[in-house]
């Protein structure tokens, strides 16, 4: 099966919502992780990342906008040893307090369920990067927590497990396109080419992401040489 293309992916869907992208540089010089976020309301618009010792945060543009922060307002990005945690909620919180317990990722998220934001039940998406061997080599995971076709009633839970292969990644997000309500992701994540740069995949994500829905932006560059990583955030409110 072809790769995905992750410019037409992201330019053919208004609204892909939230969304993780993980995988290996087409150098295979590094690991690469991408999180970005979308919003069709004010209260979603109002935001941008923030980074702080350890992690990165979402935090409101205009504090005085901010209407309800449960679930906007939270940890996207934390940083266990030498694992890397990426999640599109307050669930990144709970995969770290896991792992630091020597519990896994699935235990973790065995505990979580979908956001309960109905009609739409935005699913809770969720990575790792583990590190070993002196980052020479890494894995990865991804996981979805969805209702059952929008039946709230039941939670499904999908683990994925990757090894790397140079210059390819996996892409999910949390809805497949817009709509009332909003049909979440479904089926396998996308299997995508990636670049060798983090300024190259920012430029990607960033040009291609709906100009009136999209929000922010992080990248993640971990060189698999021990050198520093190379980080970017890009927020529409500035």
């Amino acid at each position: 099966m072809a790769l995905y293309d992750l410019k037409t992916l992201l330019s053919e869907n208004s609204y892909p919502g939230r969304g993780i992208i993980i995988g290996k540089s087409a150098d295979g010089k590094s690991a690469l992780i991408a999180y970005f976020i979308m919003g069709r309301s004010e209260n979603s618009r109002n935001r941008i990342f923030e980074r702080f010792d350890g992690g990165m945060r979402t935090k409101a543009f205009d504090e005085s906008k901010l209407s309800d922060p449960s679930l906007i307002i939270y940890n996207p990005y934390l940083k266990l040893g030498d694992t890397d945690i990426i999640t599109n909620g307050d669930q990144t919180n709970t995969i770290y307090d896991f792992m630091k317990d020597g519990q896994t990722f699935e235990e973790a998220l065995y505990t979580r369920e979908f956001e309960p934001d109905s009609p739409n039940f935005t699913p809770r998406i969720s990575g790792a990067v583990y590190y070993g061997f002196g980052k020479e080599m890494f894995s990865y995971k991804l996981s979805i927590l969805k209702s059952a076709n929008g039946r709230p009633s039941v939670c499904n839970r999908y683990f994925y497990n990757y090894g790397t292969e140079n210059g390819i990644g996996h892409f999910i997000h949390t809805y497949k396109c817009d709509g009332n309500p909003i049909p979440s992701f479904y089926g396998e994540p996308e299997e995508i080419e990636l670049p060798n740069t983090a300024e190259e995949l920012a430029d990607i994500v960033w040009k291609n992401l709906n100009e009136d829905n999209k929000v922010s932006l992080f990248i993640r560059q971990v060189p698999l040489d021990n050198s520093e990583p190379t980080e970017i955030i890009i927020n529409k409110n500035n």
